[in-house]
């Protein structure tokens, strides 16, 4: 038995040899030599242990403005489920049909939402015989020819001491904008975006659907900030990637104390339904960056999980931040003296006679002075480059709120002039000058990170292996390696079968009964 054990290790290992040599033939012949994945990256977007592992309920980012195109009204915007690839079928994205969407306003300062604007999803499968996300080009959002959709309601709930006081269906079974497949499944998608706009009673107005993630900045920060090598800075790590969003314009009379108290709170939470019907707060978002670079490790999950009157228990983290001295330990950037408390401001209370409210508890949430005009001219870097329109008064789409956030770490509001940034200053993809702003989602007829050339070079036909008419003499000579390489294959699974038949031979002749 062990001699026949042992023969039996020498044949897989064989066996294996062979596989190994007929897989580099398939390769070859199929042009493939070398394999990069367009993986994802560490994000602030992955802000916490839990939520990474529960994309449909991990609350990207927040934005809050004043609606340029509409000035007496507020825009908000909330994005989930991120590094959506945008090929990734045959199961596209969709929000979670267990879950709550909220968004909290606070329109008094006391860190307690007056207001819960409240999403929450139904699918609907037409055809379940098939595999087809659409079963032919949809052009319309309720085309028959898109069989797997979405619709969502939207509850406000007015509150009191965080207890319900009412509740008011404010737009009932409305269409989710679906993934953008592609150009052959949605020729025009930007007829379907527009058909996914709605407006709801009392001057409102609604989307839901897929978008460009609107998060501009180059992610290899979290690789030890760069590695002390600022010249590889600049490179996008949210390109071709898109989220899921949710977009309400509303009056702002709607959500602002009064003319007088013109300043509003913001921050979004995700509930999950339990097995037992219970929901639990599993993402909590306002502010950019806090949970990712200011919370530890082992406080992230309980972060996401807690209510902004309850901050104070973070506020150490805020006074005493860790990043500014991991610069000066990278950098040599002397960190500025703490206790910090020009970064309470900006991420806790507010700024002073910019959009700090009377009476205001610390919390983290964004703070919008909706009493500011929008600018013509919107600058990037914000209330930092003397746009008092831009974050950290709310956050507008364009706002580089990465760099600002280095920039205002090292000391800027301290009088600690810097220029620090990641050298991506912009969205890869323009934003629309109407609701709900974000950018049409990339589509799924070329993925994210195919570069042009690649792109001109897969133009192949599926009849002939996607191989391409470029060059003969290249294909010539990718088929004769791929022989070779089949046929090194071929022999090696025939002297692997004869070695270990003689082996078994022998190994019978000495025991017949093993």
């Amino acid at each position: 038995m062990t001699a026949l054990s042992s023969n039996g290790r020498g044949a897989r290992r064989l066996a294996a040899l062979a596989c190994v040599a007929l897989a580099t033939g398939a390769l070859v012949a199929s042009g493939v030599t070398g394999l990069e994945p367009g993986t994802a990256r560490a994000s602030s977007h992955r802000e916490a242990p839990l939520i990474s592992g529960q994309p449909q309920y991990d609350n990207t980012d927040v934005y809050a403005f004043v609606s340029p195109d509409k000035p007496d009204t507020t825009t908000i915007v909330g994005n989930f489920l991120p590094f959506q690839e945008p090929a990734g079928g045959p199961n596209f994205y969709k929000f979670a049909d267990d879950a709550q969407y909220d968004i909290h306003i606070d329109s008094d300062g006391d860190a307690q939402g007056d207001l819960i604007y409240r999403w929450t999803f139904k699918d609907h499968v037409k055809n379940g015989n098939t595999f087809l996300f659409n079963t032919g080009p949809v052009t319309a959002i309720d085309d028959p020819d898109l069989n797997i959709t979405q619709t969502y309601d939207i509850d406000l709930l007015r509150l009191k001491n965080q207890h319900v006081m009412h509740s008011t269906k404010i737009a009932d079974d409305l269409p989710v904008a679906p993934s953008n497949v592609g150009k052959a499944s949605m020729p025009d998608y930007q007829s379907l975006r527009d058909q996914a706009v709605k407006e709801l009673p009392g001057g409102s107005t609604a989307f839901a659907g897929q978008a460009d993630d609107p998060f501009f900045a180059d992610l290899r920060v979290f690789d030890l900030l760069y590695g002390a090598n600022l010249t590889e800075v600049g490179n996008d790590t949210l390109k071709g990637y898109n989220v899921n969003s949710i977009a309400l314009q509303v009056p702002t009379a709607y959500i602002r104390q009064s003319e007088k108290q013109p300043i509003v709170g913001i921050w979004s939470t995700t509930q999950r339904k339990s097995a037992s019907g219970h929901w639990k707060q599993v993402s909590r978002l306002g502010m950019p960056l806090v949970n990712e670079v200011v919370i530890p490790v082992k406080d992230k999950d309980k972060f996401n999980a807690s209510h902004p009157w309850n901050d104070g228990d973070f506020l150490q983290f805020v006074t005493q931040p860790e990043l500014p001295k991991l610069i000066e330990g990278i950098y040599k950037i002397k960190a500025p003296a703490e206790p910090r408390n020009d970064l309470v401001s900006v991420f806790l209370t507010g700024v002073d006679k910019l959009n700090k409210p009377p009476h205001v508890r610390p919390a983290e949430a964004l703070r919008l002075n909706t009493s500011i005009p929008p600018s013509a001219e919107p600058k990037r870097l914000g209330v930092l480059d003397g746009d008092n329109a831009g974050f950290p008064n709310g956050r507008r789409l364009s706002d580089d709120v990465l760099d600002i956030a280095l920039q205002v770490v090292e000391g800027e509001l301290l009088g600690t002039k810097n220029d620090l940034g990641d050298a991506v200053n912009e969205n890869d993809q323009k934003f629309s000058h109407s609701f709900p702003y974000v950018a049409l989602p990339t589509s799924g007829s070329r993925g994210p990170l195919a570069k042009e050339a690649a792109a001109k070079d897969a133009q192949g036909s599926l009849l002939t292996g996607g191989a391409s008419a470029a060059s003969s003499s290249d294909t010539n000579t990718t088929l004769v390696a791929s022989a070779v390489s089949a046929g090194a294959g071929v022999l090696l699974v025939a002297l692997g079968l004869t070695w270990w038949r003689m082996r078994r031979r022998n190994a019978y002749s000495r025991n017949p009964y093993s």
